[in-house]
């Protein structure tokens, strides 16, 4: 697995926990890796993921709410939310991370964590907030 990849997986566990917990990114992060082995090479990326979506969270939420049509955020599930963020937060601050790599990476999130129809979900959503971000690429 490769480092973003993993890095992805852990921010999702974290962003995931501290929105469950109502803890904020450094306790998370401190949290979460004295209690679990992950992959050192992905670890900067997640706390930098982790991190990013707790600074532009208003911004993130407001892009998601834009481009998801009909679903409210409290009406996603926590783990479709958190791929979503962590995701909208890549394609909004991490131009040069291909735009088919952020979407494909989140689908595979979704179909590992998610529901059955999460993995549809979170591409549909994805691809309207990369239009809006005029992310063609």
């Amino acid at each position: 697995m490769g480092a973003r990849r993993s890095g992805r997986e852990s921010a999702l566990q974290m962003l995931f926990a501290a929105e469950a917990a109502g803890a904020g990114a450094e306790d998370v992060i401190g949290s979460f890796f004295h209690q679990f082995e992950a992959d050192p090479e992905g670890r900067a990326y997640a706390e930098e993921i982790v991190r990013g979506v707790a600074a532009a969270r208003e911004e993130v939420d407001a892009r998601l709410v834009e481009a998801s049509t009909n679903w409210r955020l409290e009406r996603m599930t926590r783990v479709d939310r958190n791929i979503l963020r962590l995701s909208a937060w890549e394609l909004a601050f991490r131009r040069e991370v291909p735009r088919a790599v952020v979407i494909d990476e989140a689908v595979e999130l979704a179909k590992a964590y998610g529901a059955e129809d999460s993995g549809a979900f979170v591409n549909g959503v994805l691809d309207r907030v990369a239009e809006n971000l005029g992310r063609a690429d």
